[in-house]
């Protein structure tokens, strides 16, 4: 199995999902802008999402994924699905005790998370309520990334690349047509992030059981590999997630800030959830199970080769688009978002924190790639100490910037402290010997950094005024964007190939 192919479909699948998933924010900001009940909506959506991306895409999937491999590299079939039907069950048992505790204390949870609210009670009690309708969401999404695990490991990523474009369609459909029908509308969001949830754990029960690894309920708490797995996930909470608690403490520090802050973070933040999603999340799930079997065959020149493929990947297609989520903040947000209740103001405000947060771009993607270097080979306490500081930086930072960056100051520190937590995690993989950079990095950084220079002027020239683009109507800026936007992609590869660079150099084969 070629990785750059498999790269490819991951991403386009990712694409898909990310396309919609402005849809979706086109439409929510269209009809919600951003006040109160946005406000209260991404706040309640952010504890869930958060805890499924520390628990089913974070920690589980880091802790799980190696164990699975290991089992079926060296362990019989039976032992191997015996290990499956009983993580999946355990897990269950677990998510449903979750949930319904976070439905039952939501109130001390928003007070928690943000207490700024507290100060108007209409506020605070929506967001309780909104907060109730969303929390199942982790119980649906764990076990999708318990679902998603298995098929990748069987060298299956298109369907789990493919699933979240079931919650954008939910959104994207309650938003549209299932709002009018509630009071408050924005309660239809909280009902989509429901729906979109139930919709992707459903639609993996075919390709499960065409592989013959569906789950059945058998929670032996006391199994081996269960054990294993429960080890493994408890310090990896920190491990693999510290951006996202970062994000959540970000909260808690805007909610202190003018009406509207909450959400011109979150806008930024999606924002820049594309590239990091398009790349870093499909090359963290594609190189995990292949560093996994390579571990566990001893393989230990080709696990290095495979960080080495990725780290060059990452940097040749991220690198670019952190300076172009520089410099086209102002074009890209208004076309995106300038319509109905999302005003000029809004895309300037929100253009300050994505500024901010492309700075650590590169930096939020290079952990997605490094961290399995160490979660392969089943070593936790790496990671989490360097998780630790990570996150006592980041704090830091934020006491530090917000006073007069206001809210682009908490993007700031998160992108400078995603920049400090990927050169920890280089270092110890270079220290315990089990990265060796391969010939050639010099130059490869040179031809890189001509070709951003010639990106990075192209883009300057043919962006224009930011108060142009805020004058445009909405088709204009459409059919602008797309010509910038094909100037600097044109611009950028074309140096690359200029400077000896082939899509053939980068093909690599699976473990």
């Amino acid at each position: 199995m070629n990785l750059l192919r498999t790269l490819a479909t991951v991403s386009s699948m990712t694409l898909l999902s990310r396309v919609l998933g402005f849809v979706r924010d086109f439409v929510i900001a269209r009809s919600f802008g951003a006040g109160m009940m946005t406000d209260a909506f991404f706040v309640a959506f952010r504890l869930p999402n958060l805890l499924r991306r520390l628990f089913a895409e974070g920690a589980f999937s880091q802790a799980f994924v190696p164990i699975l491999a290991e089992y079926r590299n060296r362990r019989s079939e039976s032992e191997t699905k015996t290990l499956a039907d009983r993580v999946a069950s355990v897990l269950f048992l677990i998510l449903m005790a979750v949930s319904a505790l976070g439905m039952a204390i939501a109130p001390l949870l928003i007070a928690i998370t943000a207490p700024g609210f507290s100060a108007d009670a209409e506020k605070f009690q929506l967001t309780v309520e909104l907060t109730r309708i969303t929390f199942p969401y982790i119980l649906f999404m764990s076990l999708v990334a318990l679902s998603a695990g298995i098929l990748n490991t069987w060298s299956r990523f298109a369907l789990p690349a493919f699933t979240p474009v079931l919650l954008n369609l939910s959104f994207i459909a309650m938003a549209l047509f299932a709002a009018p029908w509630f009071d408050p509308p924005v309660l239809a969001l909280a009902w989509a992030v429901f729906l979109g949830g139930a919709l992707q754990l459903a639609i993996q029960i075919p390709a499960l059981a065409k592989i013959g690894m569906l789950p059945r309920f058998d929670p032996v708490w006391r199994d081996e590999g269960v054990q294993r797995v429960l080890k493994l996930m408890a310090p990896a909470v920190l491990g693999v997630s510290v951006a996202q608690i970062s994000l959540l403490i970000n909260t808690v520090f805007a909610s202190f800030l003018e009406s509207g802050s909450v959400s011109w973070l979150y806008y930024a933040d999606r924002l820049m959830e594309f590239p990091a999603g398009l790349l870093g999340a499909a090359l963290g799930t594609i190189l995990l199970p292949s560093l996994a079997k390579t571990h566990a065959s001893g393989q230990t020149e080709d696990f290095s080769a495979l960080l080495d493929w990725g780290l060059r990947l990452t940097l040749m297609l991220t690198l670019p688009a952190s300076l172009a989520l520089a410099l086209l903040a102002t074009p890209l947000l208004s076309t995106l978002f300038q319509y109905g209740a999302f005003e000029a103001s809004d895309v300037l405000r929100t253009r300050e924190a994505l500024v901010a947060y492309s700075i650590g771009l590169t930096g939020l993607i290079l952990v997605k790639v490094l961290a399995p270097g160490f979660y392969a080979r089943q070593d936790i306490r790496t990671p989490v100490k360097i998780a630790l500081a990570t996150l006592v930086l980041t704090q830091i930072m934020n006491f530090a910037f917000i006073g007069w960056l206001k809210h682009a100051g908490l993007a700031l520190s998160i992108g400078l402290a995603s920049c400090f937590n990927a050169g920890m995690l280089w270092r110890g993989l270079r220290q315990r010997g089990v990265y060796q950079p391969r010939p050639g990095w010099g130059a490869f950084m040179l031809k890189l950094l001509a070709a951003l220079i010639v990106l990075g002027g192209v883009l300057w020239i043919v962006s224009g005024q930011d108060a142009a683009w805020l004058a445009m109507s909405g088709g204009q800026r459409v059919l602008r964007l797309m010509g910038v936007v094909a100037a600097g992609l044109g611009s950028y590869f074309l140096t690359l190939w200029l400077l000896g660079f082939r899509p053939r150099d980068f093909r690599r084969q699976a473990a």
